[in-house]
């Protein structure tokens, strides 16, 4: 599939490393449903053997984010996002979940997982978070109405979130490569 954002292909390339099933999907066409409304495409449908199928939503940030005032855990969606992960969730069913994974690009010496977890990917490397969809709208709260962005206290977010691979039960491989920084987690 080819992708323009770096994070979503950063993903690609942990899913395909690990040998994870998905698909990737087109997310320039919005989908439209039996009511006319359009629905935010997916990034990707994952399968791991033994487990839910999940929709999940790649969202890119910095860690940390900024320059005058580096920031660590950024982690806002939009309503766009929560809306169109719930009427997906809806349309496949029980069979299927929602997922967020926050593909944090490291910019600095901190990661927020340990650096055996870390995923470099063309000379940068990358941390993958996730929080279940609905464990994530369980505890959002409107951050600017003006740009209809929603978040949580960094405390929550950190206790939600996990690394991808745990959440999926990937084994941690040793790190390919040297991080010359430390972890947040």
């Amino acid at each position: 599939m080819f992708l323009h954002n770096h994070y979503e292909a950063a993903f690609e390339a942990y899913l395909r490393q690990n040998r994870i099933p998905y698909i990737g999907v087109n997310e320039r066409k919005r989908s439209l449903t039996d009511d006319g409304e359009t629905l935010k495409s997916l990034d990707f449908i994952v399968s791991v053997p033994g487990q839910l199928s999940w929709f999940v939503d790649v969202k890119g940030r910095k860690f940390p984010g900024g320059t005058a005032n580096p920031s660590y855990w950024k982690h806002w969606t939009t309503r766009d996002d929560l809306v169109s992960m719930q009427r997906w969730q809806t349309l496949f069913g029980n069979h299927y979940s929602g997922l967020f994974v926050f593909a944090y690009w490291i910019c600095g010496p901190r990661s927020p997982i340990p650096e055996k977890q870390l995923f470099g990917f063309r000379g940068e490397w990358y941390g993958f978070i996730a929080v279940p969809w609905f464990e994530y709208l369980s505890e959002v709260k409107l951050l600017s109405p003006r740009w209809n962005t929603y978040g949580m206290s960094t405390r929550k977010f950190r206790t939600l979130a996990k690394p991808f691979d745990e959440l999926v039960g990937i084994p941690t491989k040793e790190l390919e490569g040297d991080f010359p920084g430390e972890s947040l987690r």
